[in-house]
């Protein structure tokens, strides 16, 4: 950052919120989506526009350290820059980079991940593998989930209008009762839905079974949920679909009226007959959570099955997913992310490896034909009896799932029961392992260490701690979610 001068501390001061600075030169990308210029030697976060633009933008935040603004104008567009496929880009939070060309987006990604484990980490880095890149960019996601609104958002100019049509012109009285959603959040927003009419992240029929759904319960005058007032009968719907042709349908509801379920359900059975598994739940609470409730399989299977080759390429695995399963959201990545992690773990066939935070155990019966013994440990008891299952119907002797808090459940009794093993692969949630855990591989000293995280933030601090004993030897950024800031990383660390 430049030095100031007293003309820049004299500009700097007279800034105010609301202002309107002109003809900012976006130079990169930050965390979140942000893009990032200077002005007078201060930084400015810039929510839109794309690296290599000139912008005015309007000051939202001011701060000692920083700046934070919204793009009013591009003045000059970058090369760098794609039109926009989606009709809501700009309003859903979901596709934030899609007027970025996507081999720039994989730049700024790998450079995330750099930052990231030299930044935090203050970490010593081998050369960084090229990220790999997804070769679906456009409905590549296998789940996704859509909240009912009683009032949906309205745009400025829908608020304008019918406030100069409003003879008292209050806010609160220009919402209809034909103004109901099916749709995202608004970002940052959770009483705030929009009401969605194409989604390019699903393949079929997610589309279609998300428009029947609102249209049976508009036709038959079914209660949307009031996210204010915590009051109505739809919540959410969730559609899941498998590389198999399989898909699963989640509707939630806050109360048991039947007449109102199976309206919804018999019109997608009618439309939808490529759907094998109808579920519903009954949530009263005033969250949309629902691994603590009850799922009712209406009717087929109460699962669907994706579909994995095996790492070696000898054959096909089976994955069945239930209502409360995590299963990787791009199923073409998932494979290329695990098959990453696997020639990483460099198995030789007589090897006890943990799988910790296996979840369904994916990754533990993707690499147990080159293990001797895998054991998965895992937070979630639900997902645990899945693993189970996925190891039986893929005929996978050599495994074992326990369930409980890792921090907890992985102690020194638990290595003197089980054996004390060669390599660990852990795939942590976003908020990476937890203290305890850390110190505990540390402790049980394995070979080999696979880290594999959605978060290069918060696996840089934990590689940080590992870093007492252990020394990285590749670094593999893989993308997972095209047009969104986030990105996956694989680190191999090898015992000092």
């Amino acid at each position: 950052m430049r030095r100031k001068t007293p003309a820049a501390l004299y500009f700097c001061a007279l800034m105010r919120k609301g202002d309107v600075i002109e003809n900012l030169v976006v130079e990169t990308m930050a965390s979140e989506g942000k893009c990032v210029s200077h002005i007078e030697g201060k930084v400015i976060f810039l929510q839109g526009g794309a690296p290599g633009d000139t912008v005015d933008a309007r000051l939202t935040k001011i701060k000692s350290s920083f700046l934070e603004g919204t793009v009013t104008a591009v003045k000059k567009f970058s090369a760098d820059r794609e039109t926009p496929f989606c009709i809501h880009f700009g309003l859903c939070g979901g596709c934030s980079w899609q007027h970025i060309n996507y081999a720039t987006q994989l730049l700024y990604k790998q450079k995330q991940v750099v930052d990231n484990l030299e930044r935090i980490g203050g970490l010593e880095l081998p050369a960084i593998n090229p990220i790999v890149g997804s070769t679906k960019t456009r409905f590549y996601r296998n789940k996704l989930d859509y909240t009912f609104s009683a009032q949906r958002w309205l745009t400025k100019e829908e608020l304008a209008t019918r406030k100069a049509q409003s003879p008292d012109g209050w806010i609160e009285d220009l919402h209809t009762a034909d103004d109901v959603a099916l749709g995202y959040h608004i970002p940052r927003k959770y009483d705030l839905v929009f009401d969605v009419k194409e989604c390019h992240l699903q393949p079929d029929p997610s589309n279609a079974i998300r428009l029947a759904v609102r249209d049976e319960a508009v036709k038959s005058s079914i209660p949307f949920f009031d996210l204010r007032k915590q009051i109505g009968f739809l919540r959410t719907v969730t559609i899941r679909t498998a590389n198999t042709g399989e898909t699963m349908i989640i509707l939630q509801v806050t109360y048991d009226k039947m007449e109102w379920i199976e309206k919804i359900l018999h019109r997608l059975e009618k439309d939808f007959p490529q759907v094998t598994s109808f579920n519903y739940v009954i949530n009263g609470k005033k969250n949309d959570t629902f691994s603590d409730l009850n799922i009712v399989c209406w009717k087929g299977n109460p699962y669907i099955t994706e579909s994995m080759p095996k790492p070696d390429g000898s054959g096909t695995l089976q994955f069945r997913v239930g209502p409360k399963s995590f299963y990787q959201t791009n199923s073409d990545q998932a494979f290329e992310l695990y098959k990453i992690a696997w020639q990483m773990a460099e198995l030789k066939g007589d090897e006890l490896v943990y799988d910790l935070y296996t979840g369904t155990g994916t990754i533990a019966n993707f690499v147990a034909g080159q293990a001797k013994k895998v054991i998965g440990l895992e937070y979630v008891a639900a997902a645990i009896e899945d693993a189970k299952v996925n190891s039986q119907i893929n005929n996978v002797g050599n495994t074992d799932f326990y369930a409980g808090d890792i921090k907890d459940l992985l102690d020194d009794n638990f290595l003197d029961q089980h054996g004390r093993p060669d390599t660990i692969i852990t795939d942590p949630p976003r908020a990476g392992m937890h203290e305890d855990v850390c110190r505990m591989l540390l402790k049980a000293e394995p070979k080999k260490i696979v880290y594999v995280s959605c978060n290069p933030a918060t696996q840089a601090r934990d590689l940080k701690m590992l870093s007492e004993k252990y020394t990285i030897v590749a670094v593999q950024p893989v993308d997972m979610f095209p047009h969104t800031m986030h990105v996956e990383n694989v680190v191999s660390l090898v015992r000092k």
